[in-house]
């Protein structure tokens, strides 16, 4: 059922997207490095693109988990507003 509030209610998994985060970081270093050394610099600069994107990545997921519960919701607080029944919000 949607209740219309989902992107106010919505949650990530924040700590899976900074582990998530933290490989992509390791293997876009590994990429740039390993490119450059083999002459390859159109991959080593993708690489090192990649590596610009999951680091801004990595410092908001950091940031929102700093934030605490009111940017990361505990298992108690519910995604959405339960069904009162009704149709829609519409009260009949």
């Amino acid at each position: 059922m949607r209740t219309g509030s989902e992107p106010a209610t919505a949650r990530s998994a924040l700590r899976l997207r900074f582990w998530l985060s933290a490989w992509g970081l390791v293997w876009a270093v590994l990429g740039t490095v390993v490119f450059a050394l083999v002459g390859r610099p159109g991959w080593a600069a993708a690489c090192g693109v990649l590596f610009v994107v999951v680091t801004v990545d990595l410092v908001l997921v950091l940031r929102h988990l700093r934030q605490g519960p009111h940017w990361q919701p505990g298992r108690d607080v519910p995604p959405y507003e339960p069904d009162h029944g009704g149709r829609g919000g519409q009260d009949r």
